[in-house]
């Protein structure tokens, strides 16, 4: 039988960092042995590149900068329907990308990955949400990352299957450290008074440091903030208007390799996002395959869904310091729960949300759906993963 060929259409593609490139990096780097894989994404700057990354050809299309950070790419679509192939699996939110599969599908088959709803700009759901549906509603399915989502989106109702693949990461990479990673952890243990509360992530709206900040105020130790973006400046002002600058520490950018240690050195993860652009939260997932416990909003996505209330860490109400700090204090004054909750985050984390078994599923749903689309189940129906 010959190689398949399939195309991801994706916004950006690594080394530009986030949880969807890495997602769509794992998913290409796992199949790229068995199928011909090729990305088409936008670049960064104002040419267009072609490149081999490891077995997947990629195209980064010129960019002439962003507007509502969507990238304007005039040639990403001439690059996608050069492409010919037996399935195009298109990763959304990309009006760029879809606007372009809307108007031609250079493949037999169409799969649209629902990473998370379109948000903002407030006028995005009336404007491409109208090519969106139509995408949705002819591709063979709509893969989502968790049941939750499947069930709150209204863009993913319009499908015609939908089909559930938790994200998964590299969970020994997580749990056992390297002599240099044990290293970083003994001394921020050492160096950082407990209990110590992480947050890793970009410095945006959806993401809820300023309600984290707020909760600090209201509990002890010390917040550990990696990442960086356009509210750090008012955030910094936050903490020293509520008096706790000597307890908020920006430590910016941490690399993929020094991460693990940071998990290990924490008490506690806390993902306090409050707008559903938060569709997944990779973060706790991590932080889980490190057998820490995760703090998380109650959002009508699937962060609930991947850190469960009880099991693998705590679940508050989105936006509400004084719930988020009451669970941190929870959880400072009783390390017997943070030590069970740990190991209930550990064993999820195995079950569950392994890089393997993500590009395992995804490669029989892109196989079945080339093949015999009609055989693909949906997870609306059973209620069960693939």
């Amino acid at each position: 039988m010959p190689r398949l060929t399939v195309v991801h259409a994706a916004k950006f593609y690594p080394p530009v960092r986030g949880g969807m490139e890495t997602v769509i990096a794992d998913l290409c780097w796992g199949t790229a042995e068995e199928w011909h894989v090729r990305v088409v994404a936008a670049n960064d700057a104002p040419r267009t590149i072609h490149e081999r990354v490891g077995a997947v050809d990629v195209v980064r299309a010129a960019a002439f900068g962003a507007v509502a950070s969507v990238p304007l790419c005039p040639t990403y679509p001439a690059h996608l329907w050069r492409l010919r192939s037996d399935c195009v699996v298109l990763h959304e939110p990309n009006p760029v990308a879809g606007a372009a599969l809307f108007l031609r599908t250079p493949a037999a088959r169409l799969i649209v990955w629902h990473h998370s709803d379109l948000v903002r700009p407030f006028w995005a759901p009336h404007t491409y949400g109208h090519v969106q549906r139509a995408l949705y509603r002819r591709a063979e399915c709509v893969i989502v990352s968790s049941p939750h989502l499947a069930d709150h989106s209204p863009l993913v109702q319009q499908a015609r299957r939908v089909v559930v693949i938790p994200f998964g990461v590299p969970i020994d990479r997580f749990r056992h450290l390297t002599e240099g990673q044990r290293a970083i952890r003994d001394r921020l243990k050492a160096s950082v008074p407990g209990p110590r509360v992480l947050f890793v992530g970009r410095f945006v709206y959806y993401k809820g440091v300023d309600v984290l900040i707020d909760a600090a105020a209201q509990s002890g130790g010390t917040l550990l903030l990696v990442g960086d973006g356009p509210l750090e400046p008012e955030l910094r002002q936050r903490a020293i208007a509520r008096g706790i600058q000597d307890r908020v520490r920006f430590l910016g950018r941490v690399s993929d390799e020094d991460l693990p240690a940071y998990y290990q050195a924490a008490d506690v993860l806390v993902l306090p996002s409050v707008a559903k652009t938060e569709a997944f939260g990779v973060v706790q997932v991590e932080a889980m395959a490190a057998g820490i416990p995760v703090v998380s909003t109650n959002l009508p996505t699937g962060v609930p869904w991947v850190n469960q209330d009880g099991v693998s860490g705590l679940v508050v109400p989105p936006a509400d310091a004084g719930r988020l700090a009451a669970a941190l204090g929870r959880l400072a004054a009783d390390p017997d729960l943070r030590a069970r909750l740990g190991r209930g985050a550990a064993a999820r984390a195995a079950d569950l949300f392994t890089r393997d078994r993500m590009v395992a599923t995804f490669k029989d749903v892109v196989e079945r759906a080339i093949h015999a689309p009609e055989a693909l189940a949906d997870s609306r129906a059973t209620r069960a993963e693939v």
